[in-house]
C-alpha cells in the first residue's frame, strides 16, 4: 500500500480505544496520578480550529505522561449555561435546553473524529441538574460560612439582553454581545467574598512556578494590593468628615481639590436639595461600571458647594466635587486631587480652573523653575513644598506622612485591594438557579439541601424580553421554607463562571450523588498537573476557580487551595482575511491565489487580500476542521498544529503547511510499509561493535529520545516534531548493506513511531501492528535513552597521505589533536600506505581532517 488510508484507519483505532475503554481512568495508588484538563469548551455546535489546537496540546502531554507511566485523567465535559442558548431560542424558537443538547451531540462527534484520548465515562454538562444540583448545596454552604451577601449594587445592564454584565464584557461602553449602550443601575445582587482571600491569592501566586509570568502578573494586577492611608477631611461648617483611601499621602501637601462619587452617601445628600447635581449624577450613571469606561470618558464634575479642610493645616479649603471618573466600589468613593502627580486629577484641574502645586522633584531638576505642563509627573524624585517631608525620597516620605498622621490620630495605615466581591446574579434563564426564596417576613431564605435541586422549569416564554423566570406564573411562587408564608424564588441565575470555576474538580468523582465529588477521589487527582486554554481568560475564571478551591476548603470539602498546578496558554489560530469589491468579507474556500501575491474569487473576480487575524465568524476568515479532517484525517490536522509554531504563539493556517503534514505522514508509511522486510524480527540484539554510520544512528535514535522527551515536557512540541524528522531523515538515508542495519532499523523505525504517537497516534497504532506488536501503542512505555549514547558525539573524518584520501576513521568531536593523530596512525589501511614510513609532518584540522605528509 504506497498510500496511507487514513479514513479506514482512524475509524478503526477509534472504535477500538472506545470498546476497550483504553482512556478509562480509575484511581490507582501504586502510580504517580498526571491529571491533564483543557478549558471545557461552549457547546455552540462546531468544534473550531482554536479546539483542535488546545486539545491536540492536551492530548500530546496526556498521551506522553501515560505511556511514562502515570495514571492519566483526562477528561470531557461541556460549559453549557448562558445567553447564547436564550438568544437562539429568540432568534430559531427552540428551547434552549434543546438546543444545547443538539449541540453537544454534534460536538461529541466532532471531537471523537480527533481521536483525543478522553475519557467520556467522566462526561459533564454543566447546564445539567446532576452537575448543578451540587453547585446550589456549595453556594448554601458558602453562605452558612460567611462567604455569600446581598447587597445593592451598581452593575453594568443591557437594555437589550436585559442583564447584569461583568466589566470585561463591557466593550468600549456597549455590550459584548448586543452591542447596545451599556447603562449604570442600581440592583441587590448576591456577591461570594473573594475579597476574604485576597492576600492568600495574592501569596499564592508565588508558588504556582509552572505558570506563566504573564498571567501571574495579570492576577497580581488584578487582586492589586496597596499600602496607603486612610484620612479624614473634616467637612467645613458640618460635625462629619469625608474619609479618603489614599497610596500617595505624600502629595497632601500637593492637594487641590476633593472628589466623590455619584453614589456617594455624600453627593445622594446633596443631590437631595440640588436638581441640577441630581441630574449630573443621573447623566453619570450612562457610564459603566468597569475601569475602561471611567478613564476614556471625558472627565466631568460638579462643584457641590462644600468644603473640606485639609488635614495638614493648609490655609484654603478644598472644594468637594461629585466627579464621573470616581467609583464607589474603589477605597471609600472619595478622592484628593493632586493634580501635579496624576493624570486624571490634572486634566480635572485644568478643566474647572484648580491649582497645580508641583511637590515631589525629579532628580536633578531645579526647584525654582520646575513646573506642570500637560502631562502629570509621576516619577521617583524627592519632596519639596512640602514642610517636614522636604528632601525626603517618595517611599521614605510616604512612610513618614503615615506616621506623623497616626501619632497625631488623623488618619492610619491602611492596606487596599483593587479586587472586589464576585458578583454573581443573572437576569436571565439559562443558567443554575440561585437556591433562595424571598419572604416577605423572614427575608431571603436558604432553599433546604433536601429540596435541591431547584430546577429550571421548561414552560417558559421568550417573546418578550427580560428574564422569563421573573413572570412566570407558578415557578417562582412557593411557600417560605421556614414560617410557610407566601414567598417567591430568587429569579436570578449564577454567571456562568460559576459553573467553570469547579468543574475540574467534579470529574474526580463525576457520578458522586452524595457530593459534588468524594474527598478521597479529589485527595487522589486534584489539583490538575497542566491546565491548558486561552490567555483571555487569565484574570477571571483562573481567579474564580482559586477562590472556589479556597471556599471550599473553608467547608472542610477539599484540602486545596491552588487548582492547577501548572498552566499552559496557547496562542491563536490566524488567517488571512478576504474582501470582495464590495467589502463583503469571504471565507477562504471562496478565494483562489491565482498566482503569487495576488487572490481572487473562484470565478476570477479581483480579491483583496487583507490582513493575517484571529479567525473570526464576523470576518469569515475561518477553517471547518472538519473539512481538514475529511480531506486529510485527524493525524494531518494535528501534525500541522503542532508542528508549525511553537504552541505559545499564534499560528497561521495556511493549505501549504496542511499538505505538508499530510506528505509527512505519507512519508512515514511508506518508510514502514515498504521498509519491513529490512528490518530484523522484534527482539533481535544490535551488535556491539558498529560501523561507524550504525554508531552515529543508533546515537541518533538515543539522541532523539532524549530531545523529544525533553521537548514535549517544556511544550516546546514543534522542536519535537522538527527533531523526529531529522531522525526519519537519517533511518531514509542509512545504508541497508550495513551488517547491524537490520536490527538497528527495527530500533529507529519503532523508536520514530513511539516517538509520533502523542502526535499521529492513528497513523502510529497501524505502523505499530504492522510492526507485529500485540500490544497497542496506548499501552506501550516510552522509549528511553540509553546514557551510554548520549554524551559523547563521535564523527567520521578523512585521513590523507600526501593529499590523497586514503581511508576514514571515527573520532569524538572536539578530541585533541594527538588522540585525532594517534588514531590515524593507527588506522590498518594508513599503515598499508604509510609502510614503516615515518610521517615528516602531521596537520590536524579539528572535526574535519588529518593530513600526514611522508
Amino acid at each position: 500500500m504506497a498510500r496511507y488510508s487514513f479514513r479506514e484507519t482512524e475509524a478503526k483505532w477509534q472504535l477500538r480505544w472506545e470498546e476497550e475503554r483504553t482512556f478509562h481512568a480509575r484511581a490507582d495508588a501504586s502510580r504517580p496520578k498526571y491529571y491533564v484538563l483543557e478549558m471545557f469548551p461552549y457547546p455552540s455546535g462546531r468544534i473550531h480550529m482554536g479546539h483542535v489546537r488546545n486539545y491536540t496540546l492536551g492530548d500530546v502531554v496526556a498521551r506522553a505522561r501515560r505511556a511514562q507511566g502515570y495514571n492519566v485523567l483526562h477528561p470531557m465535559g461541556w460549559d453549557a449555561f448562558g445567553l447564547p442558548a436564550e438568544n437562539a431560542a429568540l432568534d430559531k424558537g427552540v428551547h434552549p435546553g434543546e438546543w444545547t443538547y443538539r449541540n453537544i451531540a454534534e460536538m461529541r462527534t466532532q471531537v471523537k473524529a480527533m481521536g483525543w484520548s478522553l475519557d467520556w465515562s467522566r462526561e459533564i454538562a454543566t447546564c445539567h441538574p446532576d452537575y448543578y444540583r451540587h453547585e446550589q448545596a456549595m453556594f448554601l454552604e458558602f453562605w452558612d460560612k460567611g462567604l455569600v451577601e446581598r447587597r445593592e449594587s451598581y452593575v453594568n445592564w443591557d437594555p437589550v439582553d436585559h442583564t447584569v454584565l461583568a466589566n470585561e464584557q463591557v466593550i468600549e461602553g456597549r455590550g459584548w454581545r448586543s452591542g447596545a449602550p451599556v447603562e449604570r443601575r442600581k440592583l441587590s445582587q448576591w456577591f461570594f467574598k473573594i475579597t476574604a482571600f485576597a492576600q492568600g491569592l495574592l501569596e499564592s501566586l508565588d508558588e504556582l512556578e509552572r505558570w506563566p509570568d504573564k498571567v501571574r502578573l495579570m492576577q497580581r494586577n488584578w487582586i492589586g494590593r496597596s499600602e496607603g492611608a486612610l484620612v479624614p477631611f473634616t467637612l467645613a461648617g458640618r460635625d462629619d468628615s469625608l474619609l479618603v483611601y489614599t497610596t500617595r499621602p505624600d502629595t497632601l501637601w500637593g492637594a487641590s481639590f476633593m472628589a466623590i462619587a455619584p453614589d456617594h452617601p455624600l453627593a445622594q445628600e446633596c443631590a437631595e436639595r440640588d436638581g441640577k447635581l441630581a441630574a449630573f449624577i443621573e447623566e453619570c450613571q450612562q457610564l459603566g461600571t468597569s475601569e475602561e469606561a471611567i478613564e476614556t470618558a471625558e472627565k466631568m464634575g460638579y462643584d457641590t458647594g462644600l468644603r473640606c479642610r485639609h488635614p495638614l493645616g493648609a490655609t484654603e479649603d478644598l472644594p468637594v466635587y461629585v466627579a464621573n471618573f470616581v467609583l464607589m466600589d474603589y477605597g471609600t468613593g472619595a478622592i484628593f486631587g493632586c493634580p501635579a502627580h496624576d493624570q486624571r486629577d490634572l486634566d480635572f484641574a485644568r478643566k474647572y480652573d484648580r491649582p497645580v502645586t508641583p511637590v515631589v522633584l525629579p532628580p536633578d531638576a531645579d526647584p525654582a523653575t520646575f513646573a506642570i505642563g500637560r502631562e502629570a509627573y509621576v516619577g521617583p524624585g524627592t519632596l519639596f513644598h512640602s514642610g517636614f517631608l522636604d528632601g525626603l525620597p517618595v517611599e521614605d516620605a510616604k512612610s513618614r506622612i503615615i506616621d506623623y498622621l497616626e501619632e497625631r490620630g488623623l488618619g492610619e495605615r491602611k492596606v487596599n485591594y483593587r479586587l472586589r466581591d464576585w458578583g454573581v446574579s443573572r437576569q436571565r434563564y439559562w443558567g443554575c438557579p440561585i437556591p433562595v426564596i424571598h419572604c416577605p417576613s423572614c427575608g431571603a431564605v436558604p432553599v433546604p439541601q433536601t429540596q435541591l435541586p431547584v430546577t429550571l422549569p421548561e414552560d417558559v416564554d421568550f417573546t418578550l424580553p427580560g428574564n422569563p423566570l421573573e413572570r412566570h406564573p407558578t415557578w417562582k411562587h412557593v411557600a417560605c421554607p421556614s414560617c410557610g408564608t407566601e414567598a417567591v424564588r430568587e429569579t436570578d441565575t449564577f454567571d456562568t463562571f460559576v459553573e467553570s470555576s469547579w468543574y475540574f474538580a467534579r470529574f474526580c468523582s463525576p457520578q458522586s450523588e452524595a457530593a459534588g465529588f468524594t474527598a478521597e477521589d479529589a485527595a487522589y487527582w486534584m489539583a490538575v498537573d497542566q491546565y491548558i486554554g486561552g490567555v483571555e481568560h487569565a484574570v477571571l475564571h483562573l481567579l474564580y476557580s482559586r477562590f472556589f478551591m479556597r471556599a471550599l476548603k473553608a467547608c472542610g470539602r477539599i484540602d486545596v487551595d491552588e487548582p492547577f498546578a501548572g498552566l499552559f496558554t496557547q496562542g491563536m489560530i490566524t488567517h488571512r482575511t478576504f474582501q470582495d469589491g464590495n467589502g463583503r468579507w469571504l471565507e477562504p474556500d471562496e478565494v483562489t491565489e491565482a498566482e503569487p501575491g495576488r487572490w481572487t474569487t473562484l470565478d476570477g473576480k479581483s480579491v483583496s487580500a487583507g490582513r493575517i487575524e484571529k479567525m473570526s465568524k464576523s470576518k469569515r476568515n475561518t477553517v471547518d476542521p472538519a473539512t481538514i479532517v475529511e480531506a486529510y484525517g485527524a493525524d494531518t490536522a494535528r501534525l500541522f498544529v503542532l508542528s508549525d509554531s511553537p504552541p505559545d504563539r499564534d499560528l497561521e493556517w495556511t493549505e501549504a503547511g496542511v499538505d505538508g503534514a499530510w506528505r509527512y505522514l505519507n512519508r512515514i508509511w511508506r518508510l514502514v510499509d515498504e521498509g519491513i522486510d529490512r528490518l530484523a524480527p522484534a527482539g533481535t540484539p544490535i551488535p556491539d561493535d558498529l560501523s561507524p554510520k550504525a554508531a552515529d544512528l543508533r546515537r541518533r535514535i538515543n539522541r532523539t529520545i532524549d530531545g523529544v522527551t525533553e521537548a514535549i515536557d517544556r511544550f516546546h512540541f514543534n522542536k519535537a516534531v522538527a527533531l523526529i524528522r531529522e531522525l526519519s531523515n537519517a533511518v531514509e538515508a542509512f545504508d541497508a548493506g550495513d551488517r547491524a542495519a537490520a536490527p538497528l532499523l527495527r530500533q529507529a523505525v519503532e523508536t520514530l513511531v513511539q516517538l509520533l504517537n502523542p502526535m499521529i497516534p492513528h497513523l502510529t497504532e497501524e505502523l505499530w501492528q504492522r510492526l507485529g506488536h500485540e500490544v497497542i501503542l496506548a499501552e506501550t512505555p516510552w522509549p528511553k535513552a540509553d546514557p551510554a549514547w548520549l554524551n559523547v558525539e563521535v564523527i567520521e573524518i578523512g585521513v590523507q597521505v600526501n593529499g590523497k584520501t586514503r581511508s576514514t576513521i571515527a573520532i569524538p568531536v572536539d578530541c585533541p589533536k594527538e588522540e585525532a593523530e594517534a588514531a590515524a596512525l593507527a588506522d590498518a589501511a594508513v599503515q598499508r600506505t604509510l609502510d614503516g614510513r615515518t610521517p615528516r609532518r602531521v596537520i590536524v584540522v579539528p572535526n574535519r581532517i588529518v593530513n600526514l605528509v611522508v
